[in-house]
């Protein structure tokens, strides 16, 4: 493992080969095609370097010369403007504070009932499977209306949708049964090469590609 001072010339993304959060900016990295190097390790036992960097040991970590960023969603929005092509947010500001919102909006509404199955299991967890169940169809227009998530063009928003639609199979939520226009998103963004790019071996393990 390369030691801190060698890293000071290049960025680095500490992630964990399974945690949402880590995929999130992991897909943002390949999108981009930001040259940074991506660096899995288990979070019950963060690498030495890692902890001099950011004592939490938390996963993801970003990591450039003397800037340090341990936030998923800031990680993002960082390397958003960092690398400005192709943009994943729109220019004005009223349109970026909405795709903000909505992100915060996932990150409060669904991905907290994800984790509740994912850290309790099927039976323990079964009314937050079912109340996730019944918000995603509760959804649907909105996955209908347009190409990706309330907008013709792709974004944030679809990097944060998109590892967390990967995950749904894994707790017993068939894609497919949530109707076509949920389906029909979840093809576009797992079809995307920077999203097959940003899968570890792990992720590659916990779904099939839903049928259209």
């Amino acid at each position: 493992m390369a030691n801190i001072t060698s890293r000071k010339s290049a960025m680095t993304l500490f992630s964990s080969p399974t945690c949402i959060l880590s995929h999130c900016a992991r897909l943002v990295v390949y999108e981009k095609g930001v040259p940074a190097e991506i660096e899995f390790f288990d979070p019950n036992d963060p690498p030495e370097d890692l902890l001099e960097l950011n004592p939490n040991g938390n996963a993801p970590t970003f990591v450039e010369r003397d800037l340090v960023l341990y936030d998923a969603r800031i990680i993002m929005e960082y390397l958003d403007e960092r690398f400005p092509h192709p943009a994943l947010h729109q220019m004005d500001p009223v349109s970026r504070a909405n795709a903000r919102m909505l992100i915060k909006r996932i990150d409060q509404e669904w991905y907290p009932l994800l984790d509740d199955v994912l850290v309790n299991g099927d039976k323990k967890a079964a009314k937050a499977k079912k109340m996730l169940r019944e918000s995603l169809m509760a959804a649907a227009p909105v996955f209908e209306a347009t190409t990706y998530f309330m907008s013709e063009e792709y974004s944030l928003i679809d990097c944060a949708m998109a590892p967390f639609l990967w995950r749904l199979p894994s707790i017993g939520i068939d894609i497919a049964s949530l109707g076509k226009g949920i389906t029909a998103y979840a093809n576009r963004l797992f079809s995307r090469r920077a999203f097959q790019e940003s899968l570890s071996r792990e992720e590659k393990d916990m779904m099939q590609t839903p049928s259209k």
